[in-house]
């Protein structure tokens, strides 16, 4: 994707979840005179700091930040509405002069940012109920089943869990009678009118595997019993983006008493695993952006070697103007 100089410049941190992009883009955020801006669609929600990861009242202290536990987990965000909060969150840090640094590991959003996103026609409000109707009666799979027979294209692109997305084609295809595929391949996406610089994490998977365990180790320490304790008590529906956060699931059966607090922490750290797997195939095979400079350790991991790259990296941006 080729990208005018004269566009202003923004950064991108992206790679799988615990592979060190918040501390980076905050210390990017320090050196440069940043705003970090979240990219992470589980970040959003407000009641789910913890086993979101989102970073600490000390950190958001540090250097402006935006995006971050804006919306109610009863809410569910799309990558259209990220996608016009992010633009208008980059305006206002260059209007103070600031870079805007985006960070997460939401693929489909910093796509959606960079490349744009087709307009869809509005669907009736019945087609919208009816939607909602079948995936509580079908579950995810057997709507996912369903919406396979009549819009195929559109069916391969979704993972059968992926509830929201699924309920959405099935809405699109029965309120217009077009497939979501054949919208989005004949309206006009409009790119974002900036350059971007995509820094990649890529860690070994063995570093990766193990900062997931410590991490959600640390997050049992500070509180996310309680923390999922409290999302349960809203009585929110269980196919919302939130209640399947990583962790959710599994320390809901902890409270139920169907499973041991070990048993629930392994489960949602294999989970988290596989998620990061999955994260970081997706970036290998997908260009960001004008320019891509990748770093393949977690900076926590090796000070030496991180001063270094920092270094290299900074250089790199100077360049890229």
């Amino acid at each position: 994707m080729t990208q005018e100089p004269s566009l202003p410049l923004a950064l991108i941190v992206a790679g799988p979840t615990a592979s060190g992009k918040s501390a980076l883009a905050l210390e990017l955020a320090e050196i440069l005179g940043g705003v970090v801006i979240n990219a992470d669609s589980m970040q959003v929600y407000r009641e789910l700091r913890i086993l979101t990861a989102r970073p600490s009242p000390a950190e958001e202290a540090r250097v402006p930040h935006a995006l971050f536990g804006v919306r109610s987990a009863a809410d569910p965000a799309s990558a259209g509405w990220w996608r016009r909060e992010a633009l208008a969150a980059m305006d206002r840090a260059q209007a103070a002069l600031r870079i805007p640094i985006l960070c997460g590991g939401t693929g489909l959003y910093l796509t959606a940012l960079v490349e744009g996103l087709a307009e869809l026609p509005p669907v009736p409000e019945d087609f919208r109920k009816e939607a909602k109707a079948l995936l509580a009666a079908l579950g995810p799979a057997g709507l996912h089943a369903k919406l396979a027979a009549v819009d195929p294209d559109t069916a391969a692109r979704l993972h059968p869990t992926d509830s929201q997305r699924i309920t959405r084609a099935w809405e699109v295809w029965r309120g217009t009678g077009t497939s979501l595929a054949a919208w989005q391949a004949r309206a006009a996406a409009v790119p974002a009118p900036w350059r971007f610089v995509a820094i990649l994490l890529d860690p070994p998977r063995p570093s990766l595997h193990a900062a997931i365990t410590a991490r959600f180790a640390g997050m049992l320490r500070a509180g996310a019993v309680e923390e999922v304790q409290a999302l349960l008590a809203l009585g929110l529906d269980p196919t919302l983006p939130a209640m399947r956060a990583h962790g959710v699931a599994e320390l809901a059966a902890f409270l139920s008493g169907r499973i041991s607090l070990a048993e629930a922490a392994g489960r949602a750290v294999l989970a988290t695993c596989q998620y990061a797997k999955r994260q970081a195939t997706w970036f290998r095979h997908h260009r960001l952006g004008s320019q891509v400079y990748n770093i393949h350790a977690r900076f926590e991991q090796d000070q030496q070697n991180s001063r270094r790259m920092l270094a290299d990296l900074l250089n790199f941006l100077r360049q890229s103007g």
